[in-house]
């Protein structure tokens, strides 16, 4: 799938030394950007799990899918960021394990969106109706379709590659997944299944955010409720945008690589990578995060270090 295409970070060789110390800071700071974001992730996964009311919530059960799906997908893309870095190849084998994970973390999280927007949409405009459909052992089922779903597009990949002659195990390239498309029926079939997975995806949400929109009219619906499922709704849309901006990553590379230098090229490719990587994959928590007000308390509450009593503990006893 050709938005993982974030991961080919090709640092050229023989990048003036002038600018190497600017690229060492970008770099440095991006680094510490994605460790930062990947402990706040890992922070919300463990609040997901540490409380019942989040274990036995169907939507509590699908983000903690999407966030961990985000990140891991974070923390192959900053793998392979950091070995084009330090200009570090590996072989066919290692490379093909580690985009192959990537490419089903990346297609887990369009998936789990639809998943996401289609039970909010069950919520507002069938709420009499949504605990006997939304149950955790559908939600379980849909969660198993996802990765299914994301693992046999990767298998499907690994099968067009059975024929194509290696003639070396080595690389002479840096990990990515575009060196892991070496033919053009491999490089078609990544363009239609990207096609087909963004337009069904955003085809679902937008269908669900417009249904939520003539239910919020309905005098029968809860206003409030139907109110925050469309905001709710809206958020999933920017969040499928923003992951499908990463698929014309590769046309602006070959597009800067024609007219800038080297050492441009190299520092606008990381600031693509921020953005069409690292950025959409941060939205999760921040956005859950702080504006769902169980899910702030906790999250605080870890963040702290448990130096504070347990937000939940305390409205309990009041």
């Amino acid at each position: 799938m050709s938005y993982t295409d974030q991961s080919q970070m090709n640092f050229t060789v023989g990048v003036p030394y002038q600018g190497l110390l600017g690229l060492l800071f970008i770099s440095t700071v991006t680094t510490a950007a994605c460790c930062s974001f990947l402990c706040i992730n890992w922070i919300l996964i463990f609040t997901l799990r540490s409380k019942s009311v989040f274990r036995e919530t169907s939507r509590y059960i699908l983000l903690f899918n999407l966030l961990f799906a985000d990140t891991v997908q974070m923390e192959l893309s900053q793998l392979l960021f950091i070995l084009a870095y330090c200009s570090i190849r590996l072989t066919y084998p290692v490379c093909g394990v580690l985009t192959m994970l990537a490419s089903v973390a990346s297609g887990v999280s369009p998936l789990t969106l639809v998943v996401m927007s289609l039970e909010r949409y069950v919520a507002v405009c069938y709420p009499l109706r949504h605990a006997t459909i939304i149950t955790i052992r559908n939600t379980g089922v849909a969660i198993s379709v996802v990765w299914t779903f994301s693992s046999l597009n990767v298998l499907t990949r690994l099968l067009l590659l059975i024929h194509f002659p290696f003639e070396d195990l080595q690389m002479n390239d840096f990990c990515s997944i575009v060196a892991m498309l070496p033919g053009p029926v491999s490089d078609l079939y990544d363009k239609a299944y990207t096609c087909f997975l963004f337009v069904s995806a955003g085809m679902t949400v937008i269908s669900s955010y417009i249904a939520v929109i003539l239910a919020a009219r309905s005098a029968s619906t809860d206003k409030a409720s139907a109110c925050k499922g469309r905001n709710t709704l809206l958020l999933h849309l920017v969040q499928l945008g923003l992951s499908l901006l990463s698929t014309i990553y590769r046309p602006m590379l070959i597009a800067i690589s024609k007219n800038a230098t080297s050492i441009t090229r190299v520092e606008i490719q990381i600031i693509l990578y921020v953005c069409v990587s690292l950025l959409p994959r941060c939205l999760s928590s921040l956005i859950y995060g702080i504006r769902d007000r169980t899910i702030r308390l906790v999250l605080v509450y870890h963040l702290c270090c448990r130096m504070k009593q347990s937000p939940i503990s305390a409205k309990a006893k009041k």
